[in-house]
């Protein structure tokens, strides 16, 4: 294994990376510490792509070198992996021209010389290196001036061709090994392959499917983040289509092999497993980040859109969670539970009573399982309970006050991604034979009630006009449930628009309380 470099080449870094790669140098070799550039942020580079994560390997304790770098740069210290010796350093507003908020530097040791190290790495395009002493860094008021650092690097340390698969085009594992030494790599090549609009290479993929299984043994943590980011991308429904061909998909998520030829009622073009992950499609075109293959324009034209919308999907949930991923991970869970509640009457008819409830404990076990938030869980599960509710709000005509109330009482803030989710599920149960008047129908109803929770705040959170100790003290009733069902049944009297003060909610509730006891008498 001899090393490949490039002579004379020249590399073009924005002038807050080479500032700070310039300061970094500067503390370790202060220290007599050896030290590499590797990973994604030599590939980063090649290939002109911004990037805020830089991976140093050193020849030293690597937890004690970015706990020293952490606090001469004034950065945050992370001790990210003790047990292979992993640390961060996490640095905010660094820099000359402000235009990035954070950068990360992950701080790894060498495992052995630079070459065997780069030998266990994962892809050939990510076993690259560059010695961060031969690096040569224009000043730091040179690199205000001409808005562009650029760093002369002797060699670059290639053992395994990365540079050539770049050019390529190609992700390619650095051993057949890759796999079983690490099975989180199987998601993360779908992942990194994506992200660089490269295609996996044929021997690489067919370990890809060889090794599959071996990512139920993978923390669940490290499953979370991995597929998070793959939902994050443009197109994800057709990756996680992907990851089921080369056999990532039901590995990970076991309980969708029962969902596999499960048939459905003759209005639905695809069978339950084929329908969710197209429900993923749909949901990115909804989202106006994605196509839809059977159709045209004036599908997407009648759905509403505006940048309030946009920024609702946009909103972070969790850390590398958004509205819009978790929608798409409800799209792919949503009908986890129809094989188990299908049942054909005597009719013919095929129903699934209660797959949305019960899908919803289903896709709460799994998430449990790969270790996402208490919130996440929670978001996704109530779109799986709830994603038929929006139409049955109004069939045929739009849904009363008092029936947009209740929806949004039931679903909180997820009641806007459930439309959204509402419209993907539609679309991925007609493909090719939608009907646009019932579309029309459905998107009506779904702008509609979007428009009541956008203009009309009272109608999903009215202003209190009365409160428990008023029933007490009025109506001498005693502490308990029976408060909150009067309270309840106030504000939605209201959110419907038959109260308005604070008169007409007493006389309302002297009228419930005498329904109440003539009932009880």
């Amino acid at each position: 294994m001899c090393p490949q470099t490039v002579e004379a080449l020249e590399l073009y870094i924005e002038p807050d990376a080479s500032l700070l790669l310039s300061r970094v140098s500067h503390i370790l070799t202060g220290d007599g510490v050896k030290s590499y550039l590797t990973g994604g942020f030599v590939r980063d580079v090649l290939l002109k792509r911004d990037t805020a994560d830089i991976d140093i390997a050193v020849d030293a304790d690597a937890l004690e070198v970015a706990s020293r770098v952490a606090m001469a740069l004034g950065g945050k210290y992370v001790p990210l992996d003790e047990v292979n010796g992993v640390g961060r350093v996490i640095l905010f507003n660094h820099g000359v021209t402000s235009t990035r908020e954070r950068w990360e530097i992950d701080f790894s040791k060498l495992k052995g010389n630079i070459e065997q190290d780069l030998a266990q790495r994962d892809f050939t395009v990510d076993a690259m290196a560059i010695d961060l002493e031969e690096l040569t860094f224009l000043d730091e008021g040179e690199l205000i001036k001409v808005g562009e650092a650029m760093l002369k690097m002797p060699a670059l340390i290639d053992p395994f061709g990365g540079r050539d698969d770049l050019n390529k085009g190609i992700l390619r594992v650095v051993a057949d090994t890759a796999f079983p030494s690490d099975a989180a790599r199987l998601l993360r090549a779908v992942r990194l392959a994506a992200e660089l609009g490269f295609i996996i290479e044929n021997e690489t993929e067919a370990l890809i499917s060889r090794h599959s299984g071996l990512i139920t043994g993978v923390a669940g943590e490290r499953v979370r983040e991995e597929l998070l980011r793959l939902l994050a991308l443009p197109g994800a429904g057709n990756l996680l289509a992907y990851s089921d061909e080369i056999g990532l998909l039901t590995a990970m998520i076991p309980e969708m092999v029962r969902c596999k030829g499960v048939e459905q009622p003759k209005e639905h073009f695809w069978d339950v497993f084929r329908h969710s992950l197209q429900t993923v499609v749909a949901a990115e075109f909804l989202l106006r980040e994605g196509s839809w293959d059977h159709t045209d324009a004036k599908v997407l034209a009648a759905v509403p859109w505006s940048d309030e919308i946009r920024k609702h999907f946009a909103q972070e949930v969790s850390s590398g969670s958004t509205r819009k991923s978790l929608l798409k991970l409800a799209a792919l869970l949503h009908d986890v539970a129809k094989p188990q509640t299908k049942t054909i009457e005597e009719s013919g008819r095929v129903r699934f009573l209660g797959h949305g409830e019960q899908g919803a404990a289903i896709a709460s076990d799994i998430l449990e399982r790969l270790r996402f938030s208490a919130k996440e869980i929670k978001m996704v599960a109530m779109m799986v309970k709830y994603h038929l509710r929006p139409t049955q709000m109004g069939r045929y005509e739009l849904p009363t006050r008092r029936a947009i109330y209740r929806y949004f009482r039931d679903t909180g803030d997820t009641g806007v991604d459930i439309l959204f989710l509402s419209l993907a599920d539609h679309l991925a149960a007609r493909g090719p034979t939608l009907d646009m008047a019932a579309w029309h129908e459905h998107t009506r109803i779904v702008e509609y009630v979007l428009a009541q929770r956008y203009e009309q705040q009272s109608l999903t959170a009215p202003p209190r006009l009365v409160d428990g100790n008023d029933l007490i003290n009025i109506f001498n009733l005693r502490p308990g449930r029976k408060i909150g069902k009067i309270l309840e049944a106030v504000r939605e009297a209201q959110a419907a628009g038959e109260l308005a003060t604070r008169e007409e909610a007493i006389n309302h509730i002297e009228r419930l309380l005498n329904i109440l006891n003539s009932q009880n008498s």
